[in-house]
């Protein structure tokens, strides 16, 4: 077979935002959310959970290894994936979300109602993950609130979990949520990643490329510095060495065509 790619392809490879097998300093978060599920879908208790975080902190990944670990284990339910941030507007969330569970198509009240029968009536369990949820922020947030009332109806089956970069959004947008006595979802908050962190990621991600190390590690510990001082964002800090090993590549080229061009940037 032909060599896959020379080490500069493979360090880019290893190197995009995609969901890795284990997540660097994301231990505490993933047993939450394990845990949240077990309790909830498998224990078939209805309930919300709020997830919160910078962008780049890892929540949609680890949420997304977590199902992965549990996909056996929640065989028996139904998990409806949205992202808010593809929906024209807040409203829309109730015909995406009655299309996936193969309700017919209603609309105004008529369509928040089926919906309501539909997750108090018999049957499995349904998680439901909202990525961006931010998004579904409106007017009055009646939007907000009805989701999040529904694992609170009684002989409710729906297990909500909402992700989100907003730390506040439940103070701000669910505050009347708080004085129900199943009250606020439970909160879970990614914090930036630390230096330390980011600096294992790419290390662990560069690591998996055979041979020498394409970038050296005090050029990894700049990286990590830089970005944990700014944002603490594991993608921008991905973005930054992906782009060191493309300039890298160039220069082992040695290639003629990077010459600098007459008073333009080299």
């Amino acid at each position: 077979a032909p060599r896959a790619g020379s080490c500069y392809q493979q360090a880019k490879q290893v190197l995009h935002a995609a969901v890795p097998d284990r997540l660097q300093g994301r231990e505490r978060e993933t047993g939450i959310l394990h845990q949240f599920l077990r309790e909830h879908v498998l224990g078939r208790r209805p309930g919300s959970l709020y997830v919160s975080g910078a962008p780049g902190t890892g929540k949609t990944a680890c949420l997304s290894r977590v199902l992965l670990d549990c996909k056996d284990e929640l065989v028996g339910s139904r998990t409806v994936v949205l992202n808010c941030m593809a929906l024209g507007s807040p409203q829309s969330v109730f015909p995406a979300l009655a299309q996936h569970l193969g309700l017919p198509v209603a609309t105004g009240r008529e369509r928040i109602r089926s919906l309501e029968k539909h997750l108090t009536a018999k049957g499995p369990m349904v998680l439901l993950v909202l990525d961006e949820l931010d998004q579904l922020e409106s007017k009055g947030q009646d939007v907000l609130y009805t989701l999040f009332e529904w694992p609170q109806l009684p002989s409710s089956r729906l297990v909500l979990v909402g992700l989100a970069n907003a730390l506040d959004l439940t103070d701000r947008s669910l505050a009347r949520l708080g004085a129900h006595p199943a009250g606020s979802p439970q909160l879970l908050h990614f914090p930036p990643y630390t230096k330390e962190q980011l600096t294992r990621i790419l290390q662990e991600r560069l690591g998996q490329v055979a041979g020498d190390p394409v970038l050296d590690s005090a050029a990894l510990q700049f990286c990590a510095r830089k970005v944990s001082a700014v944002s603490g964002d594991a993608r921008k800090a991905l973005d930054i060495c992906r782009r060191a090993v493309e300039v890298v590549e160039l220069e082992v080229r040695g290639q003629t065509l990077l010459k600098p061009l007459p008073g333009g940037e080299s």
